[in-house]
C-alpha cells in the first residue's frame, strides 16, 4: 500500500530547549551592552571633568562650622561687608572732594564764592582787577609799610582768622574773609573796585 503519511515540512520547530537557549544568549547580550553603556559614561564624565574644572567657574565652598560660629548668621556678613563698602566708597568721595578743593586756584575759588554772596558773575571781572592790582591773588603778599597782608590786603592780615583757619596760607580763608569786607563796605566788587581806581585803595 502506498504511505499515506502527510508530507512533513523540510524547516524543522525549534524545540523547548533551542527558545531557553536563544533566551539566554539574548539576556547575557543585554547585560554586556548594559556593562559597555556604564563603562562608556564613566569614562566620558572622568573626560569631562578637567573641561570643566578647567572652563568653568568653581564654586565657592561652603562655609565651616568654625566660620559660622565666627561670622554669624550668613544674612549678617553681606550686610557688614555692604555697610563697610559703603563708608569706603564715602570716604573716597570725601577724598576726592578734598583734593579737587585743593587744586583749585585763587580765582576758581573766588568764582565760587561769589554765589553765596548773591552776586553775579558779572562782579568778577572787578573783584580780578582788584585784587590783582592789590595782590596778584598771592596768598603770601605782603605790605612791609602798611602790614597788610594776603589777597584781599587786610590789615592786619590776622583779621582774617575770623573767616577760618590757616588765615596766612589759605587762599579760601582770606577770599572768603574779602569778600566779606567788600559785601559790608562796598556793596559789590563793581563799587570797590570803582574806589579803588579814585582813591588807590579799597
Amino acid at each position: 500500500m502506498p504511505d499515506r503519511r502527510p508530507d512533513l515540512s523540510p524547516i524543522s520547530t525549534p524545540t523547548h530547549k533551542s527558545a531557553k537557549l536563544t533566551t539566554a544568549i539574548a539576556s547575557t547580550a543585554l547585560a554586556l551592552g548594559a556593562v559597555a553603556g556604564t563603562a562608556a559614561a564613566t569614562t566620558a564624565s572622568a573626560t569631562a571633568r578637567p573641561a570643566v574644572a578647567a572652563g568653568a567657574p568653581a564654586q565657592a565652598p561652603a562655609a565651616s562650622a568654625g566660620q559660622l560660629l565666627q561670622s554669624g548668621p550668613g544674612a549678617e556678613a553681606p550686610a557688614a561687608g555692604a555697610t563697610q563698602s559703603g563708608q569706603q566708597i564715602q570716604l573716597v568721595s570725601a577724598r576726592a572732594v578734598q583734593v579737587r578743593r585743593h587744586h583749585l586756584t585763587p580765582r576758581q575759588i573766588a568764582r565760587k564764592l561769589l554765589r553765596r554772596f548773591h552776586w553775579s558773575w558779572r562782579q568778577f571781572k572787578y573783584l580780578n582787577r582788584l585784587w590783582d592790582r592789590e595782590s596778584g591773588w598771592n596768598v603770601y603778599a605782603s605790605n612791609p609799610y602798611s602790614g597788610a597782608y594776603g589777597i584781599p590786603q587786610a590789615v592786619p592780615g590776622s583779621k582774617m582768622a575770623s573767616a577760618g583757619r590757616y588765615w596766612r596760607t589759605s587762599a579760601w580763608t582770606q577770599i572768603r574773609w574779602g569778600l566779606r569786607y567788600i559785601r559790608d563796605v562796598y556793596g559789590t566788587p563793581h563799587r570797590a573796585w570803582d574806589h579803588e581806581v579814585r582813591a588807590g585803595w579799597y
